[in-house]
């Protein structure tokens, strides 16, 4: 059911994600994007946005959506399902990551995440509060909870699922600036961020599928930071495994995928959720 126009619902999503992407750039520095300095001022360049999202759903939103249901409930902040919304998601997203957690198993890297210390000095890291916390909470928040539903009140869910990723997607593609003016090759630059752009609309739409089922903001979130801290599958080090370690690791990723593929649809039900929010948008 189309609350609001097309035109309206995706023309205010553009709008978002311009304001989002310009808020890194407003500041005069000529320090790189993993400097302390930089890293600090788009904290508080996202954070600003964060706080003028939700305008953009509560302003360009019908009324009959919010005549049920709250702002924040809309945005996917609601107490019920919230366990299962955190639980079940990194789960699965952790299922789909079963061959490199393997290899770190294999490795012993995973006894590092039982080390005090290492969260310790995780959480004293700017750089790693960026990758793990920061850049999934605002960017979700931007692009799930606040335009997302926007855009449910306008298209099928399907077909929003698959649009939302590409505001985010095309909003990652402002590292290429970085990369240029680092000296990186033109060619080079336009391939790595035609990569990203790649992946992230695909990790996009997984982000939204949580979204819409569960209906909680926790769900993508928690899924963002484990892939960021997981990062892509490194695929040159599992060729390099010796036989018939490598032919394992390879079994244990088709499986995990495979896994994840089935169970997706079983395990995002939205009555697992106490998700009434995705019946409002059919």
């Amino acid at each position: 059911m189309e609350l609001i126009s097309p035109t309206k619902s995706v023309g205010s999503c553009l709008v978002l994600s311009i304001i989002y992407v310009a808020s890194l750039y407003v500041w005069s520095s000529k320090e790189k994007r993993d400097h302390p300095t930089t890293i600090l001022k788009r904290f508080l360049s996202v954070f600003l946005v964060m706080t003028i999202s939700p305008l953009f759903l509560y302003i360009f939103s019908s009324q009959n959506l919010l005549s049920r249901v709250t702002l924040w409930e809309a945005m996917g902040f609601r107490r019920d399902g919230a366990y299962v919304a955190f639980f079940i998601p990194l789960t699965l997203t952790a299922l789909l990551f079963l061959g490199p957690i393997s290899m770190q198993v294999y490795s012993g890297v995973w006894k590092l995440y039982f080390r005090p210390t290492y969260w310790l000095s995780s959480f004293s890291d700017i750089l790693w509060l960026r990758n793990h916390v920061v850049a999934p909470l605002s960017e979700e928040f931007t692009f799930r909870a606040c335009m997302l539903p926007l855009l449910l009140q306008s298209f099928t869910p399907t077909v929003a699922i698959f649009l939302v990723p590409l505001f985010f997607a095309v909003a990652h593609f402002h590292h290429i600036i970085e990369r240029l003016r680092n000296g990186m090759d033109v060619k080079t630059a336009v391939t790595i961020s035609c990569f990203q752009f790649s992946y992230t609309y695909i990790f996009g739409i997984y982000s939204a599928y949580l979204f819409t089922k569960t209906g909680h903001f926790i769900a993508p979130f928690v899924a963002h930071a484990f892939c960021n801290h997981m990062g892509f599958p490194d695929l040159v080090e599992l060729s390099s495994q010796p036989n018939p370690k490598k032919r394992l690791l390879q079994l244990l990723y088709v499986v995990g995928l495979v896994s994840w593929i089935v169970l997706l649809p079983i395990a995002t039900k939205p009555t697992m959720y106490a998700n009434p929010l995705y019946d409002h948008y059919l």
